[in-house]
């Protein structure tokens, strides 16, 4: 079994060459943290074949486990909110829901956070507690507080750190409400997709704090976000670029599509865009600005090809779009018309110069946010 110290150097060497590592206390921390112990439980390995994703699990007496621990890579450590790799022999045909997110996004999070000493720091999703640990390394046990929703994993993360030394403040509930017994904080981190900065984070950061999170859609492109808070309650900060993706708060999970609408309803018309453009990352981004709750999936119509269907649940409002010639036609129906407003976001983005995600801005009040481009 290789030397986990030599993995360690290894892991920050690469992640430094890489650019996601760049001062000297996060290196520190990250060659004095052993990975591994925050993966005791094990780690589930994807299995792709001839119909749906399957994991298996991979345990500590595998000699893959020790080297996985310190790859780049995130590590399914939870399936279905239940069942962890110890649970199962075998293939689990079920959605990951928590991970040991992957070590180069750890740290350029952590990084992206500027902190200083003595700041308190509040992260939103414990997780395994890797990077719960990395912040307690660098700015010490009595300052930093993790919230999970998980209590198992809450309880596991616990184990984990204390294997290492380290005693945070751990708190199980719902992270969008934050710590609302323990703020104001320096600095907000979360490890967590969300549709929108919850104004609970606002209200527990301090004048000048900062909040780091992923902004994302039903459509699943996300940006990482940076804001400051100001002495009026509102955050204003901007995208930092670099399609930045994490599992989604649970509350934000999408709701089930239920019975899918009648698709030979509703008005067609043609369109002067396609579903293809929601291929590329920034173009779906976009789209998600006009319609976050809006789910994409594909759907077979009298066994034919599958066509691509976008579907408001909440709303109930649909569009279905198939191809005619050289011409792509969008049928819509219910009290919304999704595809229009999508059509016109990215019209106009196109017409401003097609703008990167590092050139888009956001805003956060308690009431709305806001993400709008340059």
């Amino acid at each position: 079994m290789s030397d986990d110290k030599t993995l360690r150097r290894n892991l920050a060497d690469r992640l430094a060459a890489a650019g996601h590592l760049r001062s000297d206390r996060w290196r520190r921390a990250v060659v004095q943290t052993p990975r591994h112990e925050f993966l005791r439980g094990g780690y589930f390995r994807r299995v792709d074949g001839v119909g749906p994703t399957g994991w298996e699990p991979v345990m500590p007496d595998a000699p893959a486990w020790l080297p996985a621990t310190y790859s780049d890579d995130s590590l399914v450590t939870q399936i279905a909110g239940t069942i962890a790799p110890g649970d199962i022999r075998g293939l689990i045909f079920r959605s990951p829901t928590s991970s040991s997110t992957m070590p180069s996004l750890v740290v350029r999070m952590l990084e992206e956070l500027n902190v200083d000493d003595g700041m308190r720091v509040l992260e939103i999703g414990t997780g395994t507690g890797y990077s719960t640990a990395l912040l307690c390394h660098r700015l010490g046990d009595d300052l930093v507080t993790s919230v999970e929703v998980d209590e198992d994993v809450s309880i596991r993360a616990r184990a984990s750190l204390g294997a290492t030394g380290h005693m945070p403040r751990l708190v199980v509930g719902d992270g969008l409400a934050g710590d609302p017994h323990g703020g104001p904080y320096d600095r907000i981190v979360a490890t967590c997709g969300v549709l929108a900065i919850p104004p609970a984070w606002l209200v527990q950061s301090r004048t000048g704090g900062q909040i780091l999170a992923t902004v994302c859609g039903w459509m699943y492109s996300s940006e990482l976000a940076r804001l400051t808070v100001s002495d009026d309650g509102t955050a204003h900060g901007r995208l930092l670029g670099g399609q930045i993706s994490f599992m989604l708060a649970r509350p934000h999970h999408p709701p089930s599509l239920g019975v899918l609408p009648d698709l030979a309803d509703g008005e067609e018309r043609e369109t002067s865009i396609g579903p293809d453009v929601l291929d590329d990352w920034t173009i779906r981004f976009v789209a998600q600005l006009a319609a976050p709750r809006t789910q994409l999936v594909r759907v077979s119509v009298d066994g034919g090809a599958e066509r691509p269907v976008l579907i408001d649940v909440d709303a109930g409002a649909w569009a279905a779009l198939h191809r005619e010639g050289d011409h792509w036609i969008v049928r819509q129906g219910g009290p919304d018309r999704v595809w229009d407003r999508i059509e016109e976001h990215v019209t106009r983005w196109r017409r401003d110069g097609s703008p990167g995600l590092d050139h888009f801005r956001i805003t956060v009040t308690p009431e709305a946010q806001t993400i709008t481009w340059l």
